[in-house]
């Protein structure tokens, strides 16, 4: 995959390469382009769409490749990423009688292992998720880890917002603040320091039912032992969920949801009356000043594929293009200096689309995580199939921390 992703790359660079020569060579003339110019450059502008596609798809398949292999992507409890002895046997023999359960049900477990499954039982019912079972169970830290790093390949936020994560499903209350229009003071002598108390607001993170819906699979796939069944349930559920959950934490209505970013967050910049699918240089440059000084040294851009494309032919008053390709494998993309990064729930280009979310996500953007996941086995719905159903549930929810940690780039209405 380095090979191809080197091949990608370089590719990639020849071919904006080409696009900058025949403007530079119409530019220079002081013509317009010909017929045969304007064929070449849409040649090259529909390769250049795809090669970057490709690479992104790479990128995203090598981390999800270093699940596959690792299995533990995180660990999660002790800080030094140890256990006890005793604390790595246990869930080792857990994480062995869940893989069994997967593949066999209750009825294949030892006497001991069914205990221990049924220490793990989450009783769904009092989720209040209008599941007809108790028949739930908490996923090993190793799955529970694979379907987090899943979702955050699928989920461009999740990887950059603040993440908190608790273990029960109880309300959270969660401060959110704005102190970046208050400062201190210089104290004369013998005099009493003054008061300016910070301006606390709040929220309430819930925690609500995300599923993945049912994967089935054939019992003779179950039974096959070569198939990473214990690898693929967690990451198909992962996907699942993570498709779902980015969506909500970038346009969710807040109501029996997540709070959207770019329902919750504040618009730093709108475009002028005609630019319904379109941005000019003039707006990122106003975009990125409306976030405050203080979050734009670790700020970077989120939005959809399709505003990339709008953006990548964009060039500044030098007439320098503000997107810049990889140079080399390991090194990102960048627009006008910032990277960026690529999330499909963010809307597409149209007439009032909040587009583009510039600034600190992690200072601006909070998600709370329970860190139960359970994992259903569905055996006698598809029996007459020969087939088991798999159904996955995460318990999560997110909203705006810091309202000035982040701008959005909004179209006009028309």
């Amino acid at each position: 995959m380095p090979a191809q992703l080197t091949r990608l790359v370089e590719e990639q660079n020849k071919t904006w390469q080409r696009m900058q020569d025949i403007q530079d060579l119409a530019e220079r003339e002081g013509r317009d382009w010909t017929a045969e110019e304007r064929a070449n450059w849409d040649a090259a502008e529909a390769r250049l769409t795809e090669v970057s596609k490709d690479i992104e798809r790479l990128n995203k398949m090598a981390s999800l490749d270093k699940i596959d292999r690792s299995g533990i992507i995180t660990t999660t409890g002790d800080p030094e990423g140890r256990k006890g002895g005793d604390a790595e046997e246990q869930a080792k023999r857990y994480e062995e009688a869940f893989g069994r359960y997967l593949r066999g049900g209750m009825d294949r477990l030892t006497p001991d292992q069914r205990n221990m499954m049924m220490d793990h039982e989450v009783d769904l019912r009092a989720m209040g998720a209008g599941i007809d079972t108790a028949g739930g169970f908490t996923v090993p830290d190793e799955f529970r880890n694979i379907m987090t790093e899943t979702m955050k390949a699928f989920g461009g936020l999740l990887g950059l917002a603040d993440v908190i994560t608790t273990s029960t499903g109880a309300d959270l209350k969660w401060p959110s603040n704005d102190d970046t229009g208050n400062e201190g003071e210089i104290l004369g002598e013998n005099i009493a320091a003054g008061e300016q108390d910070i301006a606390l607001g709040g929220k309430t993170l819930k925690a609500h039912i995300f599923s993945s819906k049912q994967v089935r699979l054939s019992l003779s796939l179950l039974q096959d032992s070569a198939f990473g069944l214990e690898t693929w349930v967690p990451k198909k559920l992962g996907e699942r969920i993570g498709r779902r959950a980015a969506r909500a934490w970038t346009t969710g209505t807040g109501v029996d949801q997540p709070e959207g970013l770019t329902v919750g967050g504040t618009v730093g910049k709108t475009g002028a009356g005609g630019q319904v699918t379109s941005i000019i240089y003039d707006d990122l440059i106003d975009l990125e000043h409306s976030v405050d000084s203080a979050y734009r040294p670790n700020g970077r851009y989120l939005m959809h594929d399709s505003m990339l494309k709008v953006i990548r032919k964009l060039k500044d008053t030098q007439g320098r293009p503000l997107w810049v390709p990889i140079p080399a494998p390991g090194f990102p993309s960048t627009i006008n200096g910032f990277e960026y990064t690529l999330d499909n729930s963010m809307p597409v280009p149209a007439a009032s689309a909040k587009t583009i979310a510039f600034g600190d996500f992690k200072a601006g953007y909070v998600i709370r995580q329970v860190q139960a996941v359970q994992t259903l086995r569905l055996v006698e719905r598809y029996a007459e199939y020969l087939q088991v159903g798999f159904l996955g549930f995460s318990r999560m929810d997110g909203g705006i921390q810091d309202s000035s940690a982040i701008r959005l780039y909004a179209h006009p209405a028309s």
